[in-house]
């Protein structure tokens, strides 16, 4: 009799937080649809509107994909100066708590992760 309140409480967490991942679900997939029907609308209103809506359309996608990636970019830049923080933060914690241990080294892996997401958002990313 002492677990029923502990049950209870995991019973309607579980069923609140599977409720919840469902109905987020459902209005992400509406949302994309949303997205992808004003696309398709706003495409087919460029095509129409101009004489060569062929080719006032492609820039458009053109425009679109290069601002995506560029978004891309961005996100990958700061992601790894994130890391790198995390990594400088978590050095400093650690040789602030165990002095005569070398424990501070493991801030080198969020570090060099970081450094890693830069290098490739600067060096090796394709550049339009």
């Amino acid at each position: 009799m002492d677990g029923l309140p502990f049950f209870l409480f995991l019973s309607v967490a579980s069923i609140a937080l599977f409720s919840f991942i469902a109905v987020a679900s459902w209005a992400d997939a509406r949302r994309r649809e949303r997205e992808a029907f004003y696309k398709s609308e706003t495409l087919k209103k460029i095509a129409e509107a101009q004489g060569d809506g062929a080719s006032s359309a492609l820039e458009f996608l053109r425009e679109e994909k290069k601002s995506a990636a560029q978004r891309r970019r961005e996100g990958l830049k700061l992601g790894g100066l994130i890391n790198i923080a995390v990594g400088i933060g978590l050095m400093i914690l650690l040789r602030a708590i165990a002095n005569d241990e070398p424990v501070f080294l493991v801030g080198l892996i969020p570090l060099l992760i970081g450094v890693a997401l830069l290098a490739y958002s600067y060096l090796l990313t394709p550049k339009e």
